[in-house]
């Protein structure tokens, strides 16, 4: 059963921006909306976690360097 979906108080460079991208993907502002929850809450997103624990399953045991070393070394590179 189809819902409706009532969003107040946007902030007009939001809605702009909003139209703009559902211009450039030839789709009303309200398609794009839907297209842009489902991407976020829909299939895609339970299809993320299934690829990021296939990707650990991989990596495991592999010696992985913690990310603030990455940032340290990449900031003493400056």
């Amino acid at each position: 059963m189809a819902k409706a979906l009532i969003v107040r108080n946007l902030d007009e460079e939001l809605v702009r921006r909003l139209k703009l991208r559902a211009a450039r993907h030839g789709r009303s502002a309200e398609a794009e909306h839907r297209a842009i929850l489902e991407q976020v809450l829909g299939k895609d997103r339970e299809e993320f976690w299934v690829k990021a624990a296939e990707m650990r399953a991989r990596t495991r045991g592999r010696k992985h360097t913690p990310s603030e070393v990455l940032v340290r070394e990449s900031r003493d590179e400056r």
